[in-house]
């Protein structure tokens, strides 16, 4: 049997570490590594971007996912972003050994590579390495898909609950990617998925948990989580007025497209091409969508809260923010 396997990367004797800038949905990643950017120049170094998110690998997908901007590319070489159709499908796996390739491509250069996202199963393939899960098998997941729409994803994870009650209890119960996911490991083995991730090194909850040395992980977490969903609601709105519903008519000008791939299921994709679908209404749209994205936000933060050894700022505090500027700078330094 095939398994989707990654290589640990023999990155632990580069010196400096690669600076990776995580948090939560909206936190303001892509302003700090800018910021960076921008700073790199005047000390005459050159920075690249690795983008750890599972949406921007995507072409068409801009307005939002929050893509950086045309001039913001052109100002600063970003990786990993528009690589894909919407039809096509990216695991952690590839990002992985992506992300792995391009930082020793980028050092050879005699440039700096940075890691700036908010996808942690990304990043824990790249920091720790992943189990061997068996790869999608086309039969049985489309099987579930069918099952998942005429009984209801909820009723799907009440089924998830009886096989594997731990990664149950983790996901959320309309969350049909996952669950079919580990519904369809579960049918594939005849193993939990949980059991299948306890079985490796990386997945115990100590290795797993902390930062490998050759990395060095900035945070921006913020304290009070009121700031965050009314930086995402305003976020969301600014969406919606520059031509999120018109990006998403695009898509569905696609015939090759469906709500069930990865690129259309992600956070506000799913829920205006349900709009334009007519199954929800516009007031709908906006409340799931808004939801959605706090529960990502909410996923993100819990994930990086059990990281050990992270260096943590508050993006909404003024002074916590230009310390991390700071302390990215100093990096920067050390890297030079």
């Amino acid at each position: 049997m095939q398994t989707e396997s990654y290589v640990q990367p023999a990155l632990a004797q580069i010196n400096p570490p690669i600076l990776c800038i995580v948090g939560p949905t909206g936190a303001g990643k892509t302003h700090l590594a800018m910021s960076l950017a921008e700073h790199a120049k005047s000390i005459g170094a050159t920075i690249e971007l690795i983008s750890m998110d599972s949406a921007l690998v995507y072409r068409g997908l801009d307005i939002g996912s929050a893509k950086p901007t045309q001039l913001e590319q052109a100002t600063v070489i970003h990786h990993l972003i528009d690589i894909l159709d919407p039809t096509e499908v990216y695991s952690a796996a590839k990002f992985a050994n992506d992300a792995k390739q391009l930082c020793e491509e980028i050092r050879t250069r005699g440039n700096i590579p940075i890691v700036v996202g908010g996808t942690m199963l990304y990043w824990r393939a790249w920091a720790h390495g992943l189990s061997s899960l068996p790869p999608a098998n086309a039969e049985i997941r489309e099987r579930l898909d069918t099952q998942g729409k005429v009984l209801g994803w909820p009723a799907m994870h009440a089924q998830l609950m009886l096989v594997d009650p731990i990664t149950a209890a983790r996901l959320m119960p309309n969350d049909s990617q996952r669950v079919q996911r580990a519904l369809e490991v579960y049918e594939i083995t005849g193993k939990p998925m949980s059991t299948l991730l306890a079985d490796s090194p990386s997945e115990d909850g100590r290795e797993g948990s902390d930062i490998p040395e050759w990395i060095n992980l900035v945070s921006l977490e913020p304290n009070d989580r009121a700031k965050l969903h009314v930086n995402l609601e305003r976020r969301f709105d600014q969406m919606l007025s520059s031509g999120l519903i018109e990006e998403v008519e695009r898509l569905r000008a696609n015939p090759a497209l469906h709500p069930d791939l990865p690129a259309i299921r992600s956070v506000g994709y799913r829920q205006v091409w349900e709009y334009l679908a007519g199954q929800i209404d516009y007031d709908q749209m906006r409340y799931k969508a808004l939801a959605a994205t706090r529960q990502l936000g909410k996923r993100q933060l819990t994930w990086l809260r059990a990281i050990a050894g992270r260096n943590t700022f508050d993006p909404f505090n003024p002074i916590e923010l230009n310390a991390a500027l700071d302390y990215c700078k100093q990096t920067l330094a050390q890297a030079g």
